[in-house]
């Protein structure tokens, strides 16, 4: 966590100058309180940069984010805010931690290390994102496993569900 907090101190002013937008996805209420501070000055220094966004997921999981979401929606309908009815695919889709970026919904997933599944990452954001597995580990992809993973992308034909 000491990295983590260091990376964040010494790239802030850079992500400033940079217009980048940090938001951090998970359950941060597991991280050390002076981290959970740091992230949280850096989301708010950040929070109007529109040039990038850097999106951190730290103890996240695809099944905390629907399960947060469902709490999020049951703690509305508790209070009178939504009723059971009005609870759908948008609803949810808005109390997902992804909802803070203009692009939820990745087109290409590029899982690196040979392993041929998702881990628990983004479950409801993939619904029709395209999977490219590489076999190499995270440090050692580089640009010819991205090229080769953009042009197998390149390749598909996108259906989102649907039947040609």
């Amino acid at each position: 966590m000491s990295l983590f907090e260091g990376v964040i101190k010494s790239e802030l002013d850079k992500f400033e100058r940079e217009s980048i937008r940090i938001s951090v996805i998970g359950d941060s209420s597991r991280l050390p309180e002076s981290l959970q501070k740091l992230i949280a000055d850096a989301e708010e220094r950040t929070k109007e940069h529109s040039r990038l966004q850097l999106i951190v997921a730290v103890s996240y999981s695809g099944k905390y984010d629907v399960l947060q979401a469902c709490k999020s929606i049951a703690h509305k309908v508790k209070d009178g805010l939504v009723q059971v009815e009005d609870i759908d695919e948008s609803l949810i889709e808005q109390e997902l931690e992804t909802n803070c970026t203009e692009f939820p919904y990745p087109d290409l997933l590029i899982r690196t290390s040979g392993e041929l599944r998702v881990s628990n990452f983004l479950l409801w954001q993939l619904a029709y994102t395209e999977l490219f597995f590489a076999p190499d580990l995270w440090p050692d992809f580089g640009k010819d496993g991205f090229v080769e993973a953009l042009v197998s992308f390149q390749q598909r034909q996108r259906r989102y569900g649907g039947r040609k």
